[in-house]
């Protein structure tokens, strides 16, 4: 009873409409501090410090103090996976996800890892290329998806002492299709950055797909965006 018990109490925190902003808004990874998050929730500096000590005591959040600032983010990815995964129950029309998705439902970012439209196409493109394959929650990455992989610096080797899992199936809320999240889902999204394939939006977990970023995709992978 003592599992049933603190899940109920994990799902009351999460399912406050209040605290539940709070968490969408800090989807994109980045940490923020009260004021921030408070204006981003419509709420007071008070209630908004009352619902972040209630998430610290949970675990789901973590603090880090820079000189005055205090700065809250997730305490973990299967943090964020949660809060990703949840917005698979809200409602979306069926006509409107048969034409192509714009905005954050189009490119976006999940945490540390590529999410929208654009993440599950290049997936599902790794997938048809026998570069990785599923397997239960997760990925599996062959020798060929490997040497793939090294186009973005990426080496087998370099994950042999990691703690986080290397790959993970996260469940995009508006494609209701796994995208690639885990560390080598955040590396990934790292070195496409560098390539310059993405630019952020200000205030958003929106990605811009560049000129270059469509051609090299096209170029790899063969998919068309």
């Amino acid at each position: 009873m003592e599992v049933l018990h603190h899940f109920s109490k994990i799902s009351a925190l999460i399912c406050e409409p209040s605290r539940s902003k709070m968490l969408w808004f800090l989807l994109d990874g980045k940490a923020y501090t009260a004021s921030e998050i408070a204006a981003f929730a419509d709420i007071s500096i008070t209630a908004t410090s009352n619902h972040l000590s209630k998430l610290l005591e949970a675990e789901m959040l973590k603090v880090e103090i820079q000189g005055r600032h205090r700065y809250y983010t997730f305490a973990n990815a299967e943090v964020a996976y949660v809060i990703e995964s949840l917005a698979q129950l809200s409602k979306i029309n069926r006509s409107e996800r048969e034409i192509k998705p714009v905005g954050i439902k189009f490119c976006r970012t999940c945490y540390d890892h590529l999410a929208g439209f654009v993440g599950v196409q290049l997936v599902e493109a790794l997938e048809k290329k026998d570069m990785v394959k599923k397997s239960g929650n997760i990925y599996l990455v062959t020798n060929k998806g490997w040497e793939w992989f090294e186009n973005f610096g990426i080496k087998k080797e370099n994950y042999n002492t990691i703690r986080r899992p290397l790959t993970r199936q996260c469940l995009d809320w508006s494609e209701r299709k796994p995208h690639l999240a885990g560390q080598l889902g955040a590396d990934w999204l790292m070195s496409m950055f560098h390539k310059k394939w993405f630019k952020k939006v200000q205030f958003s977990r929106e990605l811009v797909l560049t000129a270059r970023g469509r051609k090299e995709i096209y170029e790899l992978l063969g998919v068309v965006l």
